[in-house]
This record gives C-alpha cells, structure tokens and sequence, in this order.
C-alpha cells in the first residue's frame, strides 16, 4: 500500500489507506494465474452480475488467463433488472470474455411453489444458492475453478449466502474493501455506469446493498479498518468519533458471521482432527 491516505467519511476521523493499484493488480493477477495452474487447471467461470464486485474479479482473471479462459455467467430471475444485465454484457464486452445465459426463475420457482409465503431472505439465499450450483456444474463440465467476488466488507459484515454467492475456489479480491475495489476498478477501466451505480444483489426490484445494511460502504470500510486491520479498542474508536451503536452493530456483525467464513466445525474424537490438527497444507505430500 501507498503511503498516501485519502479522508474518512465525514464524522470519522481515521484515515483509510489508498491502493498502490498497479502493485495490487500485479498481485492479484499473479495470484489468478498461479492457483489456476496449481490444481492443473487454465481456465474459471465467475457470475456476471453485472455489479462492481464480479467486473473486478473477471478483469483480473482475464489479465491473469486470457478472454477465452474466462466464462461469466449471469443468472437473472424473472424479478432481476435489466439494468443489470445490461451493465454485465458492457464488462464482458470491456474484458473480451465469453458469456452465457441461464434463468434459474423456474428451478427457484419450482422450490417455493411449496412454500408461497417463503420470506424475502428465504428467496434471497435460494435464489444464490441456486446461482451457486449452476456455476459448479458448468466448472465440472468445462475443467474450470469457480471464481470468488465477494470482498472483503461483505465477507467480515456476513453480508452473503453461505454456500451461495460466499462459495468460490479461489477469490481475488477478499482482502479488498468496497472502497478499494471501487478504486481497482477505476484502475482497470471497468465502465463507468458500473462504478457509479449503487451495488446491489439485485435479489428483488430495488433492493439496494447500503439500503439493506442500513449504513454507506465508504462508512462501515472506515470502522472496519481501524477496528480490524488496526485491531482499535472499543474506546479508541469512540474517540475516534465513531458512533457507539453503529461500533457495536458492526462489531456484532463480524463476530455474529464468524461461522460463514470458516470450514465446518468439526468434532473431535481422534488424535488428529481436520481443521483442529490436521492444518497441512493442500500441497502435504508433494
């Protein structure tokens, strides 16, 4: 990272470090390149949502593979935007890459014709689930790995379905916050209108991600920074000039969603327990 700093939003007084964003591309291109080939792989299917996250992640993987080794794949259910579809053929066609189209509006459909009063979070994670399972069977059938795109904000926050769009092989951009992935994906030439719209899951009509969470991106990358990368105490933070509820809310958050973001806890009962002692590398035996 550079060592210039841009401002917090207004309110905060902490200072979010900006990208070095050709150093980070590098990084993250390299990094596509050599886990791809490390499982004797070449190619990756991502879903194209059409929003910043997956235009980032695709980016890079064309950079680090090349436009006919990369396979977005965009998902729309009958409710879906058409801005959204839109906006994920205008990154395909800024990438090169190859595209395809599947509807999972009848398989969802199917599910919740048992269910007519399923809730909204409820459609929500089916609909990503069913995402999901569409791009692992396509990896299966073209030899591919399954790209991430969630970052670094909604992996912490538990903002995703578990085992729905959280699910990937390999993630090049879980170390990121919303807001440097907006600035890569400035760096990286993504379209504008991609950039500038308000993220979205586009699970339902107008449904927003900031609308959802109940706070900005730019705010909550804020406080998560201090309060994880720079491990802040509860006091340093209202010092800083961070609401106290908003501190806690997030700190409930992180800790609440802790479990989506590790294997399945295991119990133990031998002397050696996967994910307890058990730790080798994926690479053990080479």
């Amino acid at each position: 990272m550079k060592a210039e700093q841009t401002p917090a939003p207004a309110g905060t007084t902490p200072v979010f470090p900006a990208l070095d964003c050709p150093l980070v591309e590098k990084v993250l291109v390299s990094f596509v390149r050599n886990e791809v080939r490390r499982v004797g792989l070449d190619s990756v299917v991502l879903g194209l949502s059409g929003g910043i996250d997956s235009a980032v992640s695709a980016a890079l993987a064309v950079r680090a593979l090349g436009n006919d080794k990369v396979l977005g794949v965009m998902m729309p259910y009958s409710s879906s935007s058409e801005a959204s579809r839109a906006d994920a053929l205008a990154v395909a066609e800024a990438t090169g890459m190859e595209t395809t189209e599947l509807d999972i509006s009848a398989q969802v459909d199917a599910y919740f014709e048992r269910v007519p009063d399923a809730s909204r979070l409820r459609r929500g994670n089916k609909m990503a689930r069913e995402r999901m399972t569409v791009l692992y069977d396509l990896s299966a059938d073209r030899g591919a790995l399954v790209l991430g795109t969630s970052n670094k904000t909604e992996l912490l926050l538990g903002y995703g379905t578990l085992h729905g769009d959280m699910a990937s092989a390999i993630n090049p951009i879980g170390d990121l916050y919303k807001t440097q992935v907006w600035a890569l994906a400035a760096h990286l030439q993504i379209p504008a209108e991609v950039i500038d719209k308000p993220p979205t899951a586009d699970l339902w009509e107008g449904q927003t991600d900031e609308q959802e969470l109940g706070f900005g991106y730019r705010e909550v990358d804020a406080l998560l920074y201090r309060m994880v990368d720079e491990r802040a105490s509860a006091e340093e933070l209202l010092a800083d000039g961070f609401d106290a509820e908003f501190v806690e809310r997030v700190r409930g958050m992180v800790q609440g969603s802790q479990f989506k973001r590790r294997l399945p806890v295991i119990a133990k009962v031998s002397e050696r327990t996967i994910d307890s002692d058990f730790r080798y590398a994926r690479d053990w035996g080479s």
